[in-house]
């Protein structure tokens, strides 16, 4: 007779676990950006590490009803997605979106005359009185003309995100056995969660004497600095150890900027299981982006005051990075295709390459997944007023951003990734102009800033991780994928929740409300044309990924990634932030590979897990004890 914990099956009870946890963690998460602004969600991992200890236990005294490794990921999967849907570049840019307009408009800003016309009511709050509550705290959600303002928009937005969230889901079930089992991507994200949960969870991991050393390390940092915020005789130890780029005073380095230097561990731990090659081109790309800084300076290109253009760069290197991706799975979308539409037991094509007829219905209800949620969508906007044709543009560009951004999750697997302000609602005016769209069009340009302001906690990732994670475990995808949607469900409407419950008792400062409604007030006042640098930088970038990836292929030595050229852009934050533990992660990887092999780094991952583990735990418990007591103690990261 086997072991319970032998099988591996998304059970009822796991599901329901899982949509129990997600209250608290979607509640926690709507309040504090720290958990969503990095890949692996240590809220979710905290939870995880908990029930693998009382699962430990259980597995002693009633072996027969403990968790199996299946239902441990499910749960995994379902907080992830719950507290990414809560997190900082979704319902906490979102929600304050609603009501920004009306409370902040003033004679010296105009908005009223700008665009007031042009907001659909159905989809913002206007009565400054149920506002008042929300800006000025000290007040309750639970009255009864509150709750009737905000029901309705809050209602259609939770459609129209979980529309979006279909298709993602409808896009991994389609794109996921390509990536997962004929291109074996890495996918570095999930590895810590896979170890720990192995077989429910051994004691074995635990007993490491590398675990416990990271731990120590990293957990050492963060009780020290934390307790700092208690007794300020005790000394920070420095993880952000220094600004260099402001040792260069003179010009044209000076041009450089802001460039600090900082050791996170959890970086240091999560980059060790990113790919050698990928680690190099992530540093390195972010140097040639400096230098592309310092060059612009030196040429004094006075026509082109916003060289080397980052953003508009990095937007044409994603979408260069969907496009490949899509062309080098073509054979696969091929078939995908034929298995919905025909009912062969075997369709194959003249490379071999073919697909068991048992995903036939899999992939029908991934295609039905993206057209209901599309279908939805269309609907939405065009009751909000949009055309059809730019509904369409909008979209194309916005799933092919979300595509790339997935796709560099499961190949690189970065620490932080961010894509802001490269999305549809920035590029395509720039692109066509504003007047190309009208005043309607980009009213709900700046209302869609809450799904593309940054996409640091898009869901779709997470859904593709998730899968990843059954593909490991052997569990059927199939309830999997319900429980996803679910977890979806749950944590919008625990965000919304979260969000108005919060800050109807302390007040709220306008949040991410005030970008939304500037970039919406700059293009309907100035109507601004087509941008024809910026246009061209988007070629520039698309042409730059296209040229990396044909090297790539040709030359066995090239080992610059294409996709970390994108990814390293970000120079005002992430890969500021993370460029120099990437470039240690990097170093410590190549010296084991070089002079230990594969077995000196597989005896080393334990140390890396626990430098995660470390900050995490403690640095993590920091965070929340910052949040339950209302101040400031200490955060892990940035």
């Amino acid at each position: 007779m086997r072991n319970n914990t032998d099988i591996n099956h998304v059970t009822w009870r796991s599901i329901l676990l899982g949509l129990v946890l997600s209250i608290p963690h979607g509640f926690f998460s709507i309040q504090t950006p720290t958990p969503t602004t990095v890949s692996l969600i240590y809220t979710a991992v905290l939870t995880l590490v908990f029930l693998v200890f009382l699962n430990l236990l259980i597995k002693i005294w009633l072996p027969k009803v403990a968790l199996t490794q299946g239902e441990l990921l499910t749960i995994y999967t379902m907080l992830s997605l719950s507290v990414a849907i809560s997190g900082h570049d979704m319902l906490q840019v979102l929600a304050p979106i609603l009501g920004h307009p009306f409370w902040f408009a003033t004679p010296e800003n105009e908005w009223s005359s700008l665009f007031f016309r042009h907001l659909p009511r159905w989809l913002v709050v206007e009565d400054l009185q149920v506002l008042k509550g929300l800006y000025h705290g000290e007040s309750t959600l639970y009255f009864t003309s509150h709750l009737k303002a905000w029901l309705t928009p809050v209602f259609f937005w939770s459609i129209l995100l979980f529309s979006l969230m279909l298709i993602m889901v409808g896009l991994n079930i389609i794109i996921s056995r390509q990536w997962i089992q004929h291109e074996r991507l890495s996918y570095p994200v999930i590895q810590l969660p896979l170890a720990m949960t192995k077989e429910g969870g051994q004691l074995a991991f635990f007993q490491s004497k590398l675990l416990w050393l990271g731990i120590a390390i990293s957990g050492g940092i963060d009780l020290i600095n934390g307790l700092h915020a208690f007794l300020p005789i005790i000394p920070l130890l420095p993880v952000r150890t220094m600004e260099i780029g402001s040792l260069f005073t003179e010009e044209p380095w000076q041009a450089m900027g802001w460039t600090p230097v900082c050791f996170f561990p959890f970086a240091i731990g999560l980059s060790f299981f990113m790919p050698l090659d990928l680690l190099f081109s992530c540093w390195v790309f972010y140097w040639i982006w400096k230098m592309e800084l310092v060059f612009g300076k030196v040429i004094g290109w006075r026509s082109l005051p916003e060289f080397p253009y980052l953003k508009p760069q990095a937007s044409g290197g994603y979408l260069g990075l969907a496009l490949i991706v899509l062309w080098k799975g073509r054979h696969h979308l091929r078939q995908v295709a034929a298995q919905i539409f025909r009912s062969d037991d075997t369709v194959s094509v003249s490379d071999g390459y073919f697909l068991p007829k048992q995903f036939q219905s899999y992939y029908r209800i991934a295609a039905l997944l993206v057209l209901i949620g599309s279908a939805t969508i269309v609907l939405f906007c065009a009751k909000a007023g949009m055309s059809l044709g730019v509904i369409g543009l909008f979209f194309a560009f916005y799933f092919l951003l979300v595509f790339a951004l997935t796709r560099l999750r499961a190949e690189l697997g970065p620490p932080v990734h961010e894509l802001y302000n490269i999305g549809p609602d920035q590029m395509l005016p720039k692109i066509f102009g504003t007047r190309f769209f009208g005043p309607k069009n980009l009213t709900m340009f700046a209302m869609f800033w809450g799904v593309n302001r940054a996409h640091r906690c898009n869901p779709m990732p997470y859904q593709l991780e998730g899968l990843k994670l059954a593909d490991r475990t052997k569990m059927p995808p199939q309830r999997l994928v319900l429980a996803m949607i679910l977890a979806s469900c749950i944590g919008l409407w625990v965000g919304f929740w979260g969000f108005l419950h919060v800050y109807y008792q302390d007040g709220f400062d306008g949040g991410f409300g005030a970008e939304a409604y500037r970039h919406l007030q700059q293009w309907l006042y100035f109507m601004p044309g087509i941008d024809g640098p910026a246009t061209a930088f988007i070629g520039i970038g698309f042409s730059i990924v296209v040229a990396l990836t044909l090297l790539r292929q040709r030359f066995l030595w090239w080992t610059l990634h294409p996709a970390a050229y994108p990814l390293a852009s970000s120079l005002n934050w992430s890969m500021s932030w993370m460029w120099s533990s990437i470039f240690v992660s990097w170093l410590v990887k190549w010296i084991l590979l070089r002079h230990g092999g594969l077995t000196a780094y597989r005896r080393a991952i334990p140390f890396f897990f626990g430098l995660i583990l470390g900050d995490y735990l403690i640095g993590g418990l920091w965070n929340i004890w910052g949040i339950i007591s209302h101040r400031y103690i200490y955060t892990f990261w940035h």
